[in-house]
């Protein structure tokens, strides 16, 4: 099979699936294992499609986002890891902020009781008073889709608190564009919940590398990633940039 021919089938099973497997493609096209995966370099290269481990996954838009429960359903094994190992960098008699993200809320039932938390996600309230954490709410606007509070009074409320270490969530993580979230007001308050924090640590599972949503929050340098296993080379992109913890387990 010619190589335009094999980057069709690859895209046309992508666009159907939203995500494939290197055994699929290897299927689908009667190519080795080494030929899909410099495909799926060549086609992430061009952005047609971005790789994650195993295989590859469609881009997403700039502006998509989805809902609070639309993302909690979504990789949930993974995001259960990756929050179970950052709960572990948490000391006790910590100041904490827990950003509103999906993976955020699965640090809650495994957080110790002796710190104090502070956070803008309103779907977050109920796991930590039934927690018995002492929780602080920033004021502002609730946004709908995600139960985020954002906007001009949640920045200034905000600005009230200092922390040890914030957990955050992001739409996506680039080596060169950043981290990156759909909202610019949302994007502010993720950008200064981390400059307000001695450590900042970013939330990720494998599916939001290689993304750029349409704000930026910060460089990559700004925050230690913590996520679940990647392919090694796109691992390493991130490695010669900051500290990136992969959790196997």
């Amino acid at each position: 099979m010619l190589e335009t021919e094999r980057h069709e089938k690859i895209l046309k099973l992508l666009k159907e699936k939203n995500t494939v497997k290197i055994h699929e493609l290897v299927e689908l096209t009667a190519s080795s294992e080494s030929t899909i995966r410099r495909d799926l370099t060549y086609l992430e290269n061009r952005k047609f499609l971005k790789r994650v481990h195993g295989g590859a996954a469609k881009l997403q838009g700039k502006l998509q986002e989805p809902t609070m429960i639309e993302k909690s359903s979504i990789n949930h094994q993974a995001k259960q890891k990756i929050a179970k190992f950052a709960v572990g960098l948490i000391e006790e008699g910590d100041s904490i902020y827990l950003d509103a993200g999906s993976t955020i809320l699965e640090m809650i039932p495994h957080l110790p009781e002796n710190i104090v938390a502070v956070t803008n996600g309103m779907t977050h309230l109920p796991l930590l008073l039934e927690k018995n954490i002492k929780t602080y709410l920033i004021g502002g606007f609730v946004k709908p889709s995600t139960k985020a509070i954002i906007g001009r009074d949640a920045w200034a409320s905000l600005q009230h608190y200092r922390f040890d270490k914030c957990f955050m969530g992001v739409n996506g993580i680039h080596p060169h564009f950043g981290f990156t979230t759909p909202d610019q007001e949302e994007a502010t308050i993720k950008e200064l919940a981390m400059s307000l924090s001695r450590e900042a640590f970013i939330l990720a599972d494998d599916s939001k590398f290689t993304e750029v949503a349409f704000a930026k929050i910060a460089d990559i340098e700004a925050a230690t990633i913590i996520t679940n296993e990647l392919e090694r080379d796109i691992e390493k992109q991130y490695e010669e940039k900051t500290v990136i913890k992969v959790v196997t387990s």
